[in-house]
């Protein structure tokens, strides 16, 4: 029975949190993986980790004795404290931006019963003189599909807290709870603390907005790959002088005429992102026109010797970048050497030579 006995209450759930242990460990690791697995299968959203945890006794009391104990023995109400602890088990979803949290939320609220939504944006935006990290925090339990499981029977009626941030509000949240006086503090200290919220805030919306940024690039690269470029400068690698920056190549137009002559090949970023960089530095300048040209004047002899190379060398990849490596070094032996590593070089060579013919078709 509850009671207004605090010591008496405290001892009950220590034993109840230890009879439980290996129940909440068990819940805890089935409720991230249905977690993780919900998210998964949804699409649309950058995860950067899935993480659960089972919340310590010391730590459960404490939060009672802070939020509910004073309100409860003011009104005289008996309690019991494990009634009151709803985040027992944890699970963490940790996005890359701030305006996917809602999306995981969403796909979440359709997988699991909701019991309440606590949303810390509107929470710290709504109080100027705080500060503190964003996300929501979500207490769920399992739908009543997933309670008639014989899987979940142990923990079926246990709630549980899901949040839902980014890795800047995770980082902002790890750096908070390292500061150990935040709000009885000097003036002085209390601004630097929220000047540094601030930056971590700024951070989250810069990173977002550079991952639009970077979608709209795309999608407004020129097309070189319509036909072929053909003027004055043909023979120029560089940037024709008086020509606009935005002629020089780039990720962005790299990818675009890639995609062009390799369509179904996925260019993974950070790859293009590297090989885009070697390019610059073997040839500064090299404008998107003068690519596109080059691809198109090699790249048919280029698969012919790739067709050889994997007929005599079948479990050697012999993928896109190689191709493009190839048809580089084709159009400038001098400028693009180090496209090839010299093995590379020497074979494509001697097959060059042995057929002669290849360049003229």
């Amino acid at each position: 029975m509850p009671s207004l006995d605090f010591d008496l209450e405290e001892a009950r759930f220590r034993t109840y949190y230890a009879d439980q242990k290996a129940v909440l460990q068990q819940a805890c690791t089935a409720l991230t993986a249905l977690v993780g697995a919900a998210v998964a299968s949804a699409g649309g959203v950058d995860v950067a980790k899935v993480e659960g945890r089972v919340k310590d006794a010391d730590e459960c009391i404490r939060k009672f004795v802070r939020k509910y104990r004073p309100t409860l023995e003011e009104s005289n109400t008996p309690y019991d404290i494990q009634t009151y602890i709803t985040d027992l088990v944890g699970v963490r979803v940790v996005c890359l931006y701030e305006d996917e949290l809602e999306k995981v939320a969403q796909v979440l609220r359709a997988r699991f019963a909701v019991i309440d939504v606590t949303d810390k944006v509107t929470a710290v935006e709504s109080t100027e003189a705080s500060f503190g990290y964003k996300g929501l925090h979500l207490d769920l339990k399992l739908s009543a599909a997933d309670r008639d499981l014989p899987e979940h029977a142990p923990y079926s009626t246990l709630p549980f807290e899901l949040q839902v941030r980014t890795i800047i509000q995770d980082s902002w949240s790890v750096l908070d709870h390292k500061i150990k006086y935040k709000k009885s503090i000097p003036g002085q200290l209390k601004r630097r603390i929220n000047v540094l919220a601030a930056l971590f805030e700024l951070a989250d919306r810069e990173f977002r907005q550079i991952r639009d940024a970077t979608a709209a690039e795309l999608l407004e690269a020129p097309d070189e790959t319509a036909e072929p470029a053909v003027d004055a400068t043909a023979d120029a690698l560089t940037v024709p002088r008086g020509a606009p920056p935005s002629s020089e190549l780039n990720a962005f137009t790299f990818l675009k005429i890639a995609t062009h002559f390799f369509k179904d090949f996925e260019f993974e970023p950070s790859k293009v992102d590297s090989f885009v960089d070697d390019i610059q530095l073997w040839s500064p300048g090299l404008t998107r026109a003068r690519f596109n040209t080059l691809m198109r004047e090699t790249v048919g002899t280029v698969k012919r010797y790739k067709q050889h190379f994997e007929e005599h060398n079948p479990q050697a990849t012999f993928n896109p970048y190689t191709v493009i490596r190839h048809c580089l070094y084709l159009s400038n032996k001098t400028v693009f050497r180090p496209a090839l590593r010299n093995s590379a070089r020497e074979s494509f060579e001697a097959w060059l030579q042995e057929h002669p013919h290849a360049l003229a078709q």
